[in-house]
């Protein structure tokens, strides 16, 4: 299983680092990993500022204010019979906030930027936190991930 992610800049996130992209890259490869998905999969990342992040938010939820990470899965997973690839959907990542919250919570841009990647991954398939008990498992699945991945608090 190999998953494909794209990732599209906003103007006023030229350049990010590479070594940056590489870890959204592999975030997403790690939670698909880790939930098990068997075929080849493809996002698109969306670096953003809160500005952008909140038109999206208002214009697709209802909500007029910035948050730190969009999820827009495809309805493509699980895919259909004998299909080889699934488009799982987009991810709209405020960059701005990330940073905020990597320095509010006392640890790396890194591991904040995993790990909202990781939740909106999860988003994509299919999970959510609308429940506690929904909450409880969704974050121990991130969590699990990071930890994974060497991206402890």
């Amino acid at each position: 299983m190999n998953c494909n992610v794209q990732i599209v800049n906003s103007q006023r996130f030229r350049p990010f680092p590479r070594e940056l992209k590489q870890l959204i890259c592999r975030t997403v490869q790690a939670v698909a990993e880790y939930e098990g998905v068997q075929f080849d999969c493809e996002v698109c990342v969306k670096l953003a500022g809160r500005v952008a992040v909140r038109r999206l938010n208002r214009e697709f939820r209802g909500i007029d204010k910035a948050t730190d990470v969009l999820s827009f899965p495809s309805g493509e997973y699980p895919p259909k019979d004998g299909q080889a690839c699934c488009y799982l959907g987009d991810i709209a990542l405020n960059v701005e906030q990330a940073q905020a919250q990597a320095e509010e919570y006392g640890h790396s841009f890194e591991r904040e930027l995993a790990f909202l990647t990781a939740h909106s991954t999860l988003h994509l398939l299919g999970y959510d936190h609308q429940t506690e008990a929904e909450a409880r498992d969704m974050f121990s699945r991130q969590e699990a991930v990071l930890t994974a991945m060497g991206l402890t608090r």
